[in-house]
């Protein structure tokens, strides 16, 4: 008899229990928009977060609900969103390119380190030997984290153990960003050409026995920009990227090629007054 009310029991507790979920299940119910599966499907799947949400579903989902143009995705080509715009009868919608930015250009020719590291070939690791091998406290350490950690083989280590990013492929994930333990990625529109590829804080030519292209804080870029384009602020110029700045005027005069000018085919191009690199192999290490 006891056995027999223990089943009848939860018996009726599951009867109870599964009718209030297919009440709550009619009552809350929300029908999908069938057109998110399609787009979803239409997307690369990389689910990188590029566009700002948090994969391809959630995406789809904005872009059905008008809140965001198929032009947003990063990842996907000029064919994937005119698919999606024709398929939705929307605008494509104008996206400028976000891209990763490297803010160091000190490789092994031009840039000393200053102990030898031996461990695990990892930029987070040696960070945490002492900050690192490099002679300059700020620089990159040069083993290729960032390269490892990009889905998109955008990053590859240079002969001077430098990363340098395709801006073709970046997506702007900020993988890269999230893994350099000397914050030296940041995202970027495409259009910022105008770039200071150096962290150093230190002041005078001093930091040249350590780097031979690190920004000495001399000013000359500042000085020759537009007004107001380029301010100092702890002895590195920061470019204020809400005024115009399509102008090559305030790399001409640097010593050092701190601030260069981005082209996507040729790369990073220095002022004609900046010193000629012709140093191939790596520097010795700095005299302790």
């Amino acid at each position: 008899m006891v056995v027999l009310t223990a089943v009848l029991t939860i018996g009726g507790l599951t009867f109870l229990l599964a009718s209030a979920l297919i009440i709550a299940n009619r009552k809350l119910y929300v029908e999908e928009d069938l057109r998110i599966d399609v787009v979803e499907e239409m997307l690369p799947h990389a689910n990188c977060g590029a566009c700002g949400y948090p994969g391809c579903r959630p995406f789809a989902e904005a872009v059905v609900a008008g809140i965001v143009a198929p032009g947003k995705c990063s990842v996907s080509n000029a064919q994937g969103h005119e698919a999606i715009a024709d398929y939705l009868g929307i605008a494509v919608g104008e996206q400028t390119r976000i891209v990763a930015r490297l803010a160091c250009a000190g490789g092994t020719n031009v840039a000393r380190n200053r102990a030898h590291y031996s461990g695990e070939p990892s930029c987070i690791a040696a960070a945490q030997v002492a900050g690192g091998g490099k002679a300059c406290t700020w620089g990159c350490l040069g083993h290729g984290d960032c390269e490892r950690v990009c889905d998109f083989d955008a990053i590859h280590m240079n002969s001077h153990d430098l990363p340098v990013v395709d801006s073709a492929r970046c997506t702007g994930c900020g993988d890269c960003v999230d893994i350099c333990p000397k914050d030296l990625f940041s995202l970027h529109p495409e259009d910022h050409r105008l770039w200071v590829a150096c962290r150093n804080l230190e002041h005078g030519d001093a930091v040249l026995a350590g780097c031979a292209v690190a920004c000495t804080a001399c000013e000359r870029c500042a000085v020759d920009a537009p007004a107001g384009l380029i301010q100092m602020r702890d002895n590195l110029p920061v470019v204020d990227y809400s005024r115009p700045h399509a102008t090559r005027v305030p790399i001409e005069r640097c010593p050092t090629g701190a601030i260069v000018w981005v082209d996507d085919s040729v790369g990073m191009i220095r002022g004609a007054a900046s010193k000629k690199i012709l140093r191939h192999g790596a520097l010795p290490e700095a005299a302790s």
